[in-house]
């Protein structure tokens, strides 16, 4: 479908309002249990970087801002960075309630266990094949590998908290 015919389908309003020119898609937040095993997944399995941490003692919980980027593109200024990580997409946020990780009974929803609700991010690899190979030596939970189903260009992982990642490619996968 053409750019044209997406913006003129019966009843959909596909064309943003002018005072919207300059919206940025910022972040998506994720509750998670153990922060470590969280960060480890998100920082060396998908390559991540920790842009920022805050904690907020009194309620209990704290937040990791991670992102896509070359960590020397990251502004060493605390005040220049938050600016910085506010002016970019694609920010994954994670939230970690103090405590969690220490209850051997808790457990967030994934979104994908009735009720249906938040579905999964996705993280677009060079080389989708590679990246799985990776995946599977490292011991990372697979939910669909390229192998199953029809779509084999497309796998989905799973984060310590049981969140589906997408993984695809820019590019068509060869037969």
């Amino acid at each position: 479908m053409s750019l044209h015919e997406l913006n003129n389908l019966p009843g959909v309003t596909a064309v943003p309002d002018s005072a919207t020119e300059h919206f940025v898609f910022n972040h998506t937040m994720l509750r998670v249990k153990d922060i470590t095993r969280s960060l480890d997944f998100y920082t060396r399995v998908l390559g991540f970087s920790l842009v920022e941490k805050r904690d907020f003692p009194e309620a209990a919980f704290s937040l990791y801002f991670l992102a896509l980027v070359d960590k020397k593109t990251i502004p060493q200024d605390a005040a220049a960075r938050t600016e910085w990580m506010k002016s970019i997409p694609g920010i994954l946020e994670l939230t970690h309630n103090h405590g969690t990780e220490t209850d051997a009974s808790f457990a967030y929803h994934n979104g994908n266990t009735d009720p249906r609700g938040f579905g999964h991010i996705c993280i677009a690899v060079p080389d989708v094949r590679a990246a799985c190979e990776r995946f599977e030596s490292l011991g990372v939970d697979f939910q669909k590998r390229l192998s199953d189903g029809r779509m084999k260009s497309l796998a989905f992982i799973k984060d310590p908290d049981g969140y589906w990642v997408e993984i695809i490619q820019p590019t068509p996968v060869s037969a």
